[in-house]
């Protein structure tokens, strides 16, 4: 019960602390003390304004999302001595009405078909690793049936409880460290690799990064729409600053260990 609630209070807490809510309430706050204060309440709903631009224009975002994405990119010679390939869920959409039950959302998808491809080049077995937040299928468990339904492969290990990160490097580490492996490729989204690969490191593995689905553009400043705020971006820039507080708490944690 207890971890349940700490659960809902971060998640409650992600919503409040990142775009679009953050500078919402910059911008409300504003507003409202504008009777009392004017140079104040002004400052806070143009300070609000100004954030939710920047986290919606790509020249804005790619300045955040690059240095979240200093990752290499995957080395085939580096997992010879690898013993699986770990596959980070990243959510599923509960209820598809196309396919009568839930599925892997875009993010998983994305994670999957490129595990998948890793899976191919190496040969290694597969874990698939999300459990479930609400009265639904655990996450592992949909990623499954995605990988052997969608890419025809079939994992071989699904670490079904886990809730987030931290926990799917604890989890996935009960399952793999008892058959002696310690070395993995870790498949995730390059933005979330850093975060993802220090848990599993401080869970006792070695990581061989195979980042997808790369956010930030070197060429991004050469098109006149790249100083224009956009959906694209609105999203990229959530997930970086999702990723960067989620640094934040997570080198926190990690110091009192």
């Amino acid at each position: 019960m207890y971890s349940d609630l700490l659960f809902l209070a971060k998640k409650l807490a992600s919503v409040i602390l990142l775009p679009p809510m953050l500078p919402v309430v910059f911008i409300l706050a504003g507003l409202v003390l504008v009777g009392r204060s004017r140079r104040l309440g002004l400052s806070l709903a143009l300070l609000g304004l100004a954030v939710l631009l920047g986290f919606s224009t790509p020249v804005v975002v790619n300045l955040l999302t690059t240095p979240l994405e200093s990752v290499p990119v995957f080395d085939e010679a580096a997992a010879k001595r690898a013993g699986a390939i770990v596959i980070l869920g990243g959510g599923q959409r509960r209820k598809s009405r196309e396919y009568g039950a839930a599925v892997p959302n875009h993010l998983t998808l994305e994670r999957l078909r490129y595990g998948a491809r890793v899976a191919r080049q190496t040969g290694l077995p597969i874990l698939v690793t999300g459990g479930a937040v609400r009265a639904e299928p655990p996450e592992a468990q949909v990623m499954a049936e995605s990988l052997t339904r969608d890419f025809a492969l079939t994992p071989r290990w699904l670490e079904t409880a886990s809730r987030d990160t931290a926990e799917n490097a604890a989890f996935s580490a009960r399952i793999l460290h008892a058959e002696s492996i310690r070395r993995i490729v870790l498949v995730t989204h390059a933005a979330h690799m850093r975060r993802a690969q220090a848990e599993f490191m401080a869970a006792g593995f070695e990581v061989v990064p195979a980042p997808t689905a790369f956010l930030s553009d070197p060429d991004v400043g050469d098109e006149f729409f790249s100083y224009l705020p956009g959906a694209t971006a609105s999203y990229s820039g959530w997930y970086a600053a999702h990723e960067w507080v989620g640094l934040l708490v997570q080198a926190l944690r990690l110091s009192k260990l």
